[in-house]
């Protein structure tokens, strides 16, 4: 009997062993976790604990102007050009000008021999119907020709445009005085103005685009009839809102978006925001800030409500006239 109630006691000590260890070790990972900030009340995301400072980059809210754009390809040509036919059919006998050449009205510039055989006829001359510059090569001498046969193209090279096509979903963009920056392969990095000076009326439907015509601001004589053109056409003006970079703003799985804002005792908020068009890596922010509010835009990930930061792009001074790292 008194053996049993030794084993007894054995067992009841060790249990309580046991159990006064398990609390131990239980309270020691709970305060573990609140210093090391483990999510929950008092914790920061992401396991940092409370003296954490995050390094973060911030940029000043300011009122600005977005510009939406198209870009698109266009061909340089003259603003005036001329097919010229021959008023008779036969074999081209005679070329008197070459691409490039200038021309006057009234110029003979082919001769065409009407003759079949068995027959013999006088040459008959084609003329330049405008003054102006040969822009397209004119047909070899001996090939044959019909009324419908146009033997080159004289075309004013002093005065040029831009053709382009737009896509249909711009069209509701389009008029006249748009401005566009032009540039051209054999000048890379050189942007030539332009303005629309006219757009085509009707949308072409196998190609679902229409058409506008482009004018230089500058006579350049390095633009020529027949360069390949980008056109970067500037359309809608948005301005009167707030501009940060797209970056700063988070958005959530609802669609909702959110910022961090810098305070000027070194800690963040996180402001929700409602935001409005975006355009190369800037975006508008429409309500919920405030212009000259800083608002952080490298770093961001990982902050949470009231975390210090070392913000690089506005050191917070300390009394000393240092900067606070």
């Amino acid at each position: 009997m008194e053996k049993k109630t030794k084993i007894t006691t054995i067992i009841i000590t060790a249990v309580l062993l046991v159990t006064v260890g398990a609390v131990v070790v239980i309270n020691l990972t709970k305060n573990s976790g609140a210093a090391g900030g483990m999510p929950g009340k008092g914790g920061r995301r992401g396991g940092f604990g409370g003296n954490t400072t995050f390094t973060v980059r911030s940029v000043e809210a300011k009122v600005s102007t977005l510009t939406d754009y198209v870009i698109t390809n266009g061909e340089v040509e003259s603003q005036s050009a001329v097919e010229v036919f021959p008023s008779m059919s036969g074999k081209v006998q005679q070329i008197n000008v070459l691409l490039g050449s200038h021309v006057k009205k009234g110029d003979v510039i082919a001769k065409i021999d009407p003759s079949e055989p068995g027959t013999k006829y006088a040459l008959s001359p084609v003329e330049a119907p405008i003054s102006g510059s040969i822009v397209s090569s004119p047909l070899k001498v001996g090939t044959t020709v019909t009324t419908n046969s146009a033997v080159t193209v004289i075309g004013d090279i002093d005065n040029l445009q831009v053709s382009a096509n737009i896509p249909e979903r711009y069209v509701a963009e389009l008029k006249t005085g748009l401005k566009a920056e032009v540039t051209l392969e054999a000048y890379p990095g050189v942007i030539f103005s332009a303005s629309v000076s006219r757009v085509s009326p009707v949308v072409d439907s196998s190609t679902r685009t229409k058409q506008i015509i482009l004018n230089f601001d500058k006579r350049d004589s390095r633009v020529n009839a027949g360069m390949f053109a980008k056109v970067k056409l500037y359309t809608s003006k948005y301005s009167g809102k707030l501009v940060v970079p797209s970056d700063a703003v988070i958005t959530n799985d609802d669609g909702s978006a959110y910022l961090f804002v810098v305070n000027d005792d070194g800690t963040v908020s996180r402001r929700e925001i409602k935001t409005g068009k975006s355009i190369d890596g800037k975006i508008q922010i429409t309500d919920n800030l405030m212009a000259g509010e800083r608002v952080v835009y490298e770093g961001m990930l990982s902050l949470s409500e009231g975390a210090k930061v070392n913000d690089l792009d506005n050191p917070i001074q300390t009394t000393d006239g240092g900067n606070r790292q």
